[in-house]
């Protein structure tokens, strides 16, 4: 039986920032533009954090699982990342995930399957990546740097399974978050030790070089467990953020909110 969902509090044209999307982040990069097409530029930004903001804002307390888009329903790592979607849902989280195929919706999947809420936070690419088919709620974010910020606002734990580029930007932006001081420490579980073996060894040669402290490498747990995963996100997200099941919170028609 799922428990009731956790509850916490160059060209300097204005033409040049008319393409939605990626196009338009990689116009924005190429240095500077004119004041006008700046200021629409973060004007476009700032209504896409509102539009996320209020699409989110009931979610509830979320793990982010994170991992390749890749990997097909037969590979060993979508039936982990399942199983640990489906056991986070029985312990009351929402399985927020990039809201795409491989390891997202093997993540979303196993929510689905424990009866828990599932959430995807996805991106417009110029190949479109559609959400899976086991979510509950979706959005689709533009710019990845709001994408990312959105997939750990809510949450209070992350799951790094096996991925490639973008599941290691996610992990190391997340620990680098904690070290500096920029977020608490919540709990990362870097998942598969086979497949990030030579990354925990680099990691290890980073202490040894002094580039990181010692205290750093125990900022996240390096396991292959499911129950030792799910065990370490008990003790450091529920029982050491205080999360407790409470009274949902009503949207507000007269401001347009929906569950």
């Amino acid at each position: 039986m799922t428990e009731t969902p956790l509850m916490m509090q160059n060209n300097g044209s204005v033409e040049a920032f008319t393409p939605v999307g990626s196009k338009q982040e990689a116009i924005f990069l190429e240095g500077p533009h004119s004041r006008w097409g700046e200021f629409l530029f973060a004007l476009d930004v700032f209504k896409e954090f509102i539009y996320g903001f209020r699409k989110l804002h009931f979610v509830g307390a979320c793990v982010t699982v994170f991992g390749s888009a890749r990997f097909p329903e037969t590979h060993p790592y979508y039936e982990t990342a399942r199983i640990i979607g489906r056991q986070l849902a029985r312990m009351g989280f929402t399985i927020m995930t990039g809201g795409g195929p491989g390891i997202m919706e093997a993540a979303n999947r196993g929510a689905k399957e424990a009866g828990g809420r599932s959430i995807g936070c996805n991106i417009v690419l110029p190949k479109e990546q559609r959400p899976n088919k086991y979510l509950d709620k979706w959005i689709y974010i533009n710019y990845f740097f709001i994408r990312k910020i959105l997939l750990t606002k809510y949450s209070f734990a992350f799951v790094v399974m096996p991925g490639g580029y973008g599941t290691m930007d996610e992990f190391f932006e997340s620990i680098t978050m904690m070290q500096t001081g920029k977020s608490k420490k919540f709990p990362v579980i870097l998942i598969g030790r086979s497949y990030h073996l030579e990354l925990y060894e680099y990691i290890q040669k980073m202490v040894y070089e002094k580039t990181i402290s010692p205290e750093d490498i125990h900022l996240f747990l390096f396991t292959d467990s499911v129950d030792e995963a799910i065990e370490y996100i008990r003790k450091h997200a529920v029982k050491g953020f205080g999360l407790k099941k409470k009274r949902k919170i009503q949207p507000l028609k007269w401001l347009g909110e929906k569950r």
